[in-house]
Parts: structure tokens; C-alpha cells; sequence
């Protein structure tokens, strides 16, 4: 009897020492959460930056590349330069704009930054925190060469596609009048449309219909739009903090060093 009860307490022993030493390995692991010395960020997944983007929209982003996500252009080579300072991998998530803009899908920890050509606007700003601004852009008319279609006054009684959510359909809203907008989910409907006939121009983003312009000659951008639209990188409202300054430091290292440039002209040139 009196041994049993010895073997018993050597056990509990163990067994005490064994949870201890489990307890103080789960206190630095990789999976103890955003604010840990190993994730200062707060990230989706511990030591990826997590993107999510609206794809296809070039230039900005576009299936393709080489970094291993399966999307490249602009924003998202900017970033993969970015998630490189910060020591970070890139992963990217194909999601729809809306939600994306409204703030839901970040607010839903499906990614950690929002990159898809968003402009900076009040109205967001009330659901998304931004970083500093990266890129500067118009609003443009994109039509057929042979539609007659000169300017945005031409397109009383016309079918105008814009992406829903957008900028682009705000500013048709206020100055296309007589027009019938026709909202699409994103640029990968929209230039199918207007190459069926489905509609008879399209209000957008400058660069984005410049690739139109310039993958076919039938098409043409016939008025811009100077609306002093910047473009910003999303996050989650007061949430990311630490991301937030992290990112807008790397993107101003990257703009110092000249990187950023280096990025910006292998998508951008002078037309």
C-alpha cells in the first residue's frame, strides 16, 4: 500500500512537470497570435502578409508572374517588394471589390491588406484605415473607334458599363447624363461587354482602359478625367496599427531607393 501511493505521487509529479513545460512552449510559438514577439503584426497567417485583391484589373493585378501567388502587376509586385522588407512571404485572395471596399472582408480576417487600384476616398476611410498613397490616377471614356462617341456628352441614351462600387461609376452617376448605366462586378465583365455590344463605352480607371486601348485597336479612350484620385492600400479599421506603419515605412524606403520607380515603369509608360 505504501509503495503504491509513492509510484502514485511520482507520477502526478511528472505529470505536473510535463504541463509546465508544455505551457511555457506555447507562450512564444508561431501560432500564439497577432502582438507576440513572433507576429508583431497581427497577420492572418504568421509570417505571410496576407492580400486581397479584385483580379483581373490590369495593370494592377492580373493572373501570372513568378512570386508563387498566381497574380502579378502592380499592386501586387509593389507589395511582394514590401512584404520583402518586412521579412514576410506574400500570399493573394481573389475576392470581389464591393465587399472589399465596404470594409467587409477585412473586417472579417480574410486578409490582412486590401490592394486593388482603391482610391482614397472619406467615405471609406469611415470603414478602412489607408496607407499612404502609391499611385495617382484619372477616370477614362473607353469606346469603340467607329461609335461616334466623342466625349462624355455623346452618351445621352447610350449604355455605359462601370464597375460597381467604384469611382469610376460615381463620376458617371454625377456627369453622364441621359446615360443608362450598366453596373458589372468587375473589369474582367465589363471588356467582354463592350466586345459584345452589350454596351457602348466604358467609365473607368485610366490605366485599365489603356490596356484595352492598347490590346486592341478598335477601341479608344476618347476623354480623361482628372477626379485627383490616389490609390491606397486597405486595412482593417483601427485593427492593424503596427502593419499599417510598417507598410507606409517600406513604401517610403522602397520610393527612396528607387525601387518603387524601378516597379512603376515596368507597367506604366508615356502615351
Amino acid at each position: 500500500m505504501q509503495r503504491r501511493n509513492i509510484f502514485a505521487g511520482l507520477a502526478l509529479v511528472a505529470t505536473a512537470t510535463l504541463a509546465l513545460a508544455g505551457c511555457a512552449g506555447g507562450s512564444t510559438g508561431a501560432g500564439s497570435g497577432g502582438g507576440s514577439t513572433d507576429d508583431p503584426y497581427g497577420l492572418v497567417d504568421a509570417g505571410t502578409l496576407t492580400v486581397c485583391s479584385d483580379i483581373p484589373y490590369p495593370p494592377f493585378e492580373f493572373e501570372g508572374g513568378d512570386n508563387g501567388t498566381g497574380y502579378t502587376g502592380f499592386d501586387i509586385d509593389l507589395l511582394g517588394a514590401i512584404a520583402k522588407k518586412l521579412d514576410l512571404k506574400l500570399a493573394v485572395q481573389d475576392v470581389g471589390f464591393e465587399a472589399l471596399q465596404s470594409g467587409t472582408t477585412l473586417a472579417n480576417g480574410t486578409c490582412d491588406v486590401g490592394a486593388s487600384a482603391m482610391t482614397i476616398t472619406d467615405e471609406r476611410k469611415k470603414n478602412i484605415d489607408f496607407s499612404e498613397p502609391y499611385y495617382d490616377s484619372l477616370q477614362s471614356l473607353l469606346v469603340r473607334t467607329d461609335s461616334g462617341i466623342k466625349s462624355i456628352k455623346d452618351l445621352d441614351g447610350k449604355n455605359v458599363g462601370v464597375q460597381q462600387g467604384t469611382t469610376g461609376e460615381t463620376y458617371a452617376t454625377d456627369n453622364a447624363k441621359g446615360a443608362q448605366l450598366v453596373q458589372y462586378p468587375s473589369d474582367g465583365e465589363l471588356w467582354p461587354a463592350i466586345q459584345a455590344g452589350q454596351i457602348d463605352a466604358i467609365l473607368q480607371d485610366q490605366p485599365v482602359n489603356l490596356e484595352h486601348e492598347k490590346a486592341d485597336s478598335a477601341y479608344k479612350i476618347v476623354e480623361t478625367y482628372n477626379t485627383k484620385e490616389s490609390y491606397g492600400f486597405a486595412f482593417e479599421k483601427g485593427k492593424k496599427t503596427e502593419l499599417l506603419d510598417a507598410v507606409n515605412g517600406a513604401l517610403k524606403d522602397l520610393r527612396d531607393s528607387g525601387e518603387y520607380q524601378t516597379i512603376y515603369d515596368t507597367y506604366f509608360t508615356a502615351h
